[in-house]
């Protein structure tokens, strides 16, 4: 009898125990610079986009939704 209250208090202690959730931080490597700043890698640089200036990258934002992904500019008439 005794070993069966052992038994169920240690599966009850494990079941418990994995329920529980670990704690999650926002912490990402490198992610102190603005999106602007860029790579420093000039194959990922696009032609007309001036590395620092938030006004060129909000540029070529707007350019590759509008010829890239917008289907209603790309669809034949």
């Amino acid at each position: 009898m005794r070993k069966i209250l052992i038994l169920s208090a240690v599966t009850a202690v494990m079941a418990l125990g994995a329920c529980s959730e670990k704690p999650q931080e926002l912490v990402s490597p490198g992610n102190d610079k603005p999106v602007q700043s860029g790579t420093g890698v000039a194959v990922f640089t696009q032609p007309g986009w001036t590395v620092g200036d938030k006004a060129s990258w909000a540029n070529q934002l707007k350019a590759r939704a509008n010829y890239g992904m917008n289907d209603h500019q790309r669809a034949p008439k």
